[in-house]
């Protein structure tokens, strides 16, 4: 078990540098015969040539160092590079209106450098012109782009939906009223929510994980659970609706504080105390902070606001009971008949949990 979580505590604090991928935004409208598609995007990724494709950090790429360096430049520096992968990049990009529409850029926004540990959202504008006769269109999202949210603008009912990179988009009206319907949007959130937990929320697993090691009883992490649950569903809810807004910078350093604060409890006490439903209840508002940031980044329809929200929020539970499920089956032998389960499991792995989140 130590040898274990030597591992674990060695990938889980590089991963506290990961730079985890986050999603293209693309909106675009029509007007006046042309198209205007808008991207936000992790635009050294893409120069790096990472293949973003069901990847949930870039320090899983072979390219991370080259991804890294570029995060250092400014615009007068990266912006050539930006425009010579555009080049190629929109041979692949297919946007169809009974033909296909050529795009060209119009315009490159980046940043200036900030903290390098943290993704830097660029902007790339493209434009093309629609046939007259063009009542509809399609659009391809390239292989190796990892995911976008595509975003229609200027009209009624406007279709908004996720693609995966190799993916085509439904045919989309562009005088509007493709927007989804709620049975629809709600799958389409669910596995957003599922991914942050798993593969990408690694704070999130620890502090499940730190749920997990308290006891084998089910009871017990039952309440716990429970506890979390509800309070992440309330604050997520209400930071979906911009009723309550803390900076990130606040909120990320909490959640790791909350994932040493179980795992220290973990090795101090056998039972669960009266007061720790109370305390997890306050860190899962924390974490539902975190994740309405994370949804924040999608946009929710405001046609169907309310679906995309529980679809979203339902994959994150389910995304939490697959942990729990992993940890199950993983030492699921050592609670069932090991007398000294607590000793050679669960406090190695509270200290790990703790190290990490302390490291954080």
């Amino acid at each position: 078990m130590v040898a274990v979580s030597s591992l674990m505590l060695v990938t889980l604090m590089s991963a506290g540098r990961a730079h985890e991928v986050t999603p293209t935004i693309a909106d675009f409208r029509v007007q006046d015969g042309q198209i205007a598609l808008d991207l936000r995007l992790n635009v050294e990724a893409f120069v790096a040539g990472i293949d973003l494709d069901g990847m949930a950090d870039t320090n899983e790429s072979e390219l991370a160092n080259d991804y890294d360096s570029l995060r250092g430049l400014d615009q007068a520096e990266l912006e050539p590079m930006v425009r010579q992968f555009a080049e190629e990049w929109l041979e692949t990009l297919k946007l169809t209106a009974d033909v296909q529409i050529e795009l060209e850029v119009t315009q490159i926004i980046i940043p200036e450098v900030g903290n390098v540990e943290l993704p830097r959202a660029s902007f790339l504008y493209l434009n093309g012109m629609i046939p007259e006769h063009v009542r509809s269109l399609t659009l391809y999202w390239p292989k190796g782009s990892g995911g976008v949210v595509l975003r229609q603008n200027g009209v009624e009912d406007p279709y908004t939906g996720y693609l995966q990179g190799g993916e085509t988009s439904r045919r989309i009206p562009l005088a509007g009223g493709a927007a989804m319907t709620a049975t629809e949007t709600f799958v389409d959130y669910l596995p957003v929510g599922f991914e942050h937990i798993l593969p990408k929320g690694l704070d999130h697993i620890l502090f499940v994980l730190g749920l997990f090691f308290l006891s084998s009883r089910l009871r017990t992490l039952l309440w716990q659970v429970s506890a979390f649950t509800l309070a992440h569903t309330i604050t997520l809810a209400l930071g979906a609706m911009d009723m309550v807004t803390i900076n990130p910078d606040i909120v990320e350093p909490l959640i790791a504080a909350s994932i040493v604060y179980v795992a220290i409890e973990n090795i101090f006490t056998r039972h669960l105390s009266p007061w720790r439903p109370f305390v997890i209840f306050g860190f899962g508002l924390l974490h539902g902070l975190g994740f309405a940031s994370v949804l924040g980044e999608f946009g929710l329809p405001d046609d169907q606001f309310i679906a995309a929200l529980v679809g979203f929020n339902v994959g994150v539970e389910l995304g939490q009971l697959a942990v729990i499920a992993i940890a199950f089956a993983t030492v699921g032998v050592w609670i069932r008949s090991h007398p000294k389960y607590r000793g050679r499991v669960a406090i190695p792995a509270s200290i790990t949990i703790a190290v990490i989140g302390a490291y954080w």
